[in-house]
C-alpha cells in the first residue's frame, strides 16, 4: 500500500464552498433500499472494502453500499469538486493532513452514537478530533521502521539492528555500509517524505513541527533543527544519495535494487517488500533508532460521513461497522494494519519472514502526524525551504528559520 501522506500541493489554497444542495443520486433509494456511496483511493484495498460492504448489507438489508474507487492522484481533486457542489460521497476515506480543512469547513459531520474510542490508539483518535468532536473512526494505522538489507549487513559483518539501538548506532552502521565502489549507500535522506523521515527525527530530538494549538511553527527550535541535521549530515557525508540522484531514482527503487542498505519506511511497505523478487527474502525491519527519546509518526485512514448525505443515520451505522472489531478482523487478513486494538495478529502473520510486530510495538511511543487547518499550504513552504538545506544551498538553521517565518505567516491566516 502506498503511503497516504505524499505531499499534495494540489490542495494548496483549497476553499470548500458548501452549497445547500443534497447528495443527489448517491443518496437515492433503489428498490426500497438506501444506497450509500463509499469513496476509497487504494485499488489493492477495494476487494476487502467490497467484502466489508457486503457483510454490512447482510446484517442491514435495507442499506446497500456502492464502493467507488478513485486513484490517489485524482482523489482529492474529485472530492473537492464534489464537496463544493454539495455532492460528496455519503461515506469516504479521510487522512490526517486534510482532515482539519474538511472538518472546519463543514464538509463532514461529527459522528453520532458516541462510539467507544478507547479501542483505537489515542493519537489516531486525536488526529480526527476537531474542536472537541470526533469526526472520523480510524480504519487502519501505520508507523515507521527501518527496513534493512540483511545481505549487505552480512557482507560487512555488521550485526543486525537491535531493538534498543540509537542514533549513534544508526550513524555508525550507515558509515560502514556505504560502499562507493559498488554504488551502495548506507541510507537515504529524501526531503519529500516527511512522514517517513524528518518528522520522526524531529520528534526524537525533542523538537516539534507545529505547536499543539496549531498556531506556531517549531522549525526554528534548536531541537527541531537537530532533527533536520540528522539527515543533512548523512547527505554531506555521502552516506545518502544527493537530492538529484533521489529525484532521478526514488529511494524505494534504490533499496529494491540493493543500492541502499537501510530504508526508513512504513508498515505499508510489508506488502511491497514481501512480493518484490529481491527484497522478499533479503530484508527485515527494525524499530526507529532512539534519539533524545523514542518516537515514531503514527497515521491512519479514517472513515467519515458527508455533512450533506441524504441518509445520515445509515451512513453513521456503516461507519460504526467499519470501525468495529468484526470489520477489523476482516481487514487485517487482506489489508493494512487495522486500527482496532487487539486485531492486528492476522496482519503480522501475513508476512512471517518479517518482524512486523516491530510496527505494533512502536505504537506505545508514537506521535500523530502534524497538521493544521490548511496543512497543504505550509507543506509547500516546507518543501521549498528544506530543499535548500538538503541540497546544501543554504545552512540548515537559516533554512529552518526562513521556513518558520513563512509557516507562522500562513498559520496566522488560518
Amino acid at each position: 500500500m502506498k503511503s497516504p501522506l505524499r505531499l499534495n500541493a494540489a490542495l494548496l489554497g483549497l476553499a470548500l464552498l458548501i452549497t445547500g444542495c443534497s447528495g443527489g443520486d448517491d443518496g437515492a433509494k433503489a428498490g426500497g433500499k438506501a444506497t450509500l456511496s463509499y469513496a476509497v483511493w487504494d485499488a489493492n484495498q477495494k476487494p476487502v472494502m467490497e467484502q466489508l460492504a457486503a457483510e454490512f448489507t447482510r446484517t442491514h438489508p435495507n442499506i446497500a453500499i456502492h464502493v467507488e474507487l478513485t486513484p490517489w492522484a485524482d482523489y482529492w481533486t474529485k472530492l473537492k469538486t464534489a464537496a463544493t457542489g454539495g455532492n460528496a460521497p455519503d461515506v469516504f476515506w479521510m487522512n490526517g493532513p486534510n482532515f482539519p480543512l474538511y472538518a472546519s469547513n463543514g464538509v463532514i459531520r461529527p459522528l453520532d452514537g458516541h462510539p467507544d474510542l478507547s479501542v483505537y490508539p489515542k493519537p489516531l483518535v486525536d488526529l480526527y478530533t476537531y474542536e472537541g468532536k470526533t469526526y472520523g473512526l480510524p480504519k487502519d494505522m501505520d508507523t515507521i521502521g527501518v527496513w534493512f538489507n540483511k545481505k549487505l549487513f552480512d557482507a560487512k559483518k555488521i550485526p543486525y539492528p537491535a531493538d534498543n539501538w540509537t542514533w549513534a548506532d544508526f550513524q555508525s552502521a550507515a558509515a560502514r555500509l556505504t560502499d562507493p565502489a559498488h554504488g551502495v549507500y548506507g541510507t537515504a535522506a529524501p526531503v519529500t517524505s516527511p512522514q517517513e523521515y524528518q518528522y520522526n527525527t524531529i520528534a526524537q530530538a525533542g523538537g516539534y513541527v507545529i505547536s499543539p494549538d496549531g498556531k506556531k511553527s517549531g522549525y526554528d527550535d534548536p531541537k527541531t533543527i537537530e532533527g533536520l541535521k540528522f539527515w543533512t549530515d548523512l547527505i554531506h557525508k555521502r552516506e545518502s544519495p544527493n537530492l538529484k540522484t533521489m529525484t532521478d531514482t526514488v529511494p524505494l527503487q534504490l533499496f529494491e535494487a540493493g543500492k541502499i542498505a537501510m530504508y526508513w519506511g512504513g508498515s505499508w511497505d510489508a506488502t511491497e517488500f514481501g512480493t518484490n523478487a529481491y527484497t522478499k527474502n533479503t530484508v527485515d525491519v527494525a524499530p526507529l533508532p532512539k534519539g533524545a527519546k523514542q518516537a515514531t509518526i503514527i497515521h491512519g485512514v479514517a472513515n467519515v460521513v458527508s455533512a450533506k448525505t441524504a441518509h445520515p443515520e445509515q451512513a453513521a451505522q456503516f461507519v460504526n461497522f467499519l470501525g468495529s472489531h468484526k470489520a477489523a478482523d476482516i481487514l487485517g487478513q487482506k489489508g493494512p494494519i487495522p486500527a482496532y486494538n487487539g486485531t492486528q495478529g492476522a496482519w503480522v502473520k501475513a508476512h512471517p519472514q518479517f518482524k512486523l510486530q516491530t510496527f505494533l510495538d512502536e505504537v506505545s511511543y508514537s506521535v500523530p502526524f502534524p497538521t493544521s487547518k490548511n496543512t497543504a499550504a505550509w507543506n509547500e513552504a516546507e518543501l521549498n525551504w528544506l530543499t535548500k538545506a538538503y541540497s546544501g544551498a543554504m545552512p540548515v538553521d537559516k533554512a529552518a528559520a526562513g521556513l518558520a517565518a513563512d509557516m507562522n505567516t500562513l498559520l496566522a491566516k488560518e
